[in-house]
């Protein structure tokens, strides 16, 4: 989409949704909101609800920028929506921000591109786990942000992990746990930024150090060899390309003492906060934040 075209036309900066991840979604999208006023865009601020084909009617949206985190606004479902309605909009299509919501079938396209893992298993709410290595990483399986996350290192704390698990998805993510180095890049455009090292203040990467100030340190450069560094760039790519993504990613990975990479998961709308790692891998390869909105925003279509 030519950015020319776009002064004439009202975006509609889809924000805040009723998911969990609410408050960092609100944050994201008056950040983006923001800069695109700042550059003289007609942007308005869209708070989703159930009221939102009428909001989206009401201000005469042309181009949605997705700022919407978790269910219902990063699992495909607002974007076909948006796309009944004609109304082009930024990131990932349907098919793919269903796919990288879904940690499970993430991990199976993963499996058929031989992109590497760590080894998982799904339990269903009211099934029984039987789990015969730890530690091991439990998650619901569609959700975001680390929330419901545990990290358990024996088989007494699983029952606990995963009630935590099951109050957000009926289905969770067993994983092993890779003791490493927690890096993550970020996809622009089928082009892969600088990578980052991620070094939380509490055991992992939660909720509270991604979002709280001071909660982790991003490193650029990351301190890992070239070649590591080359390879993590080629995963997060080929991850990004399996699920079907365009647009602004961010593909989370493990960099193990041996030297091997496991890639998590892949963000389909990555956090555009003043702590968010988009933001910082892209000012690494000389963008701004007014830069990189309209860099995503160049990339607004009908999905693929």
């Amino acid at each position: 989409m030519k950015l020319g075209t776009l002064k004439n036309k009202t975006i509609g900066v889809l924000m805040g949704g009723t998911s969990s991840e609410r408050e960092i979604s609100l944050k994201t999208g008056r950040s983006i909101y923001q800069a695109l006023r700042e550059m003289g865009y007609e942007a308005v601020a869209v708070d989703v609800g159930k009221n939102i084909i009428a909001d989206l009617k009401k201000h005469k949206v042309n181009v949605a920028f997705v700022a919407l985190h978790g269910p219902l606004g990063e699992d495909g479902s607002i974007q076909g929506l948006l796309e009944v309605l004609g109304i082009p909009y930024t990131s990932s299509g349907v098919l793919a921000s269903a796919l990288a919501m879904d940690k499970a079938k993430t991990k199976e396209i993963f499996q058929s591109y031989k992109i590497p893992t760590p080894a998982w298993q799904v339990i269903k709410k009211g099934h029984k786990a039987k789990i015969h290595k730890f530690p091991v990483v439990v998650k619901p399986v569609r959700q975001g942000s680390a929330v419901g996350v545990s990290i358990i290192d024996k088989p007494a704390q699983l029952s606990l992990a995963l009630r935590k698990s099951f109050r957000y998805d009926e289905q969770a993510m067993v994983e092993q746990y890779v003791q490493g180095i927690e890096l993550t890049v970020g996809i622009l455009n089928d082009k892969p930024l600088p990578v980052i090292r991620i070094i939380p203040q509490n055991k992992f990467y939660d909720f509270e150090s991604k979002y709280a100030p001071g909660g982790s340190q991003h490193l650029i450069p990351a301190g890992i060899s070239a070649a590591a560094e080359k390879k993590a760039r080629l995963l997060g790519l080929a991850a990004h390309q399996a699920l079907g993504c365009r647009g602004a990613t961010r593909v989370d990975m493990i960099l193990d003492k041996k030297g091997r990479l496991f890639v998590l998961e892949v963000n389909t709308i990555p956090g555009m906060t003043e702590t968010s790692l988009l933001p910082d891998a892209a000012r690494a390869a000389g963008y701004s934040f007014n830069t990189l909105v309209l860099a995503i925003l160049r990339d607004a279509g009908l999905g693929k």
